[in-house]
């Protein structure tokens, strides 16, 4: 895989602890940035996937009026009281 080199910015303390688990895990600081990079992308790529697809939803007017989620989510809430959820 192609790869492009950029730099980056971090506080002190954020380099110390990012050492100290390289050389704890005998990993490079390459390694490790780009894991944790790679994590939060992957983390966080259902949310962009629910915002474009919401976006695209709302632009063929496909919604929900803000009184019928209301009501739904107050049946839901009494329900749950009840245990009957």
């Amino acid at each position: 895989m192609a790869t492009e080199a950029f730099t980056i910015r971090a506080e002190t303390n954020i380099v110390h602890m990012l050492d100290n688990l390289a050389g704890s895990l005998d990993r490079s600081r390459n390694y490790l940035v780009n894991q944790a990079i790679k994590e939060y992308l992957e983390a966080h790529a259902w949310q962009v996937e629910k915002i474009t697809k919401g976006i695209a939803a709302a632009d063929r007017g496909e919604l929900v009026d803000h009184d019928d989620v209301v009501r739904e989510m107050e049946d839901l809430i009494e329900q749950k009281a009840k245990g009957r959820a």
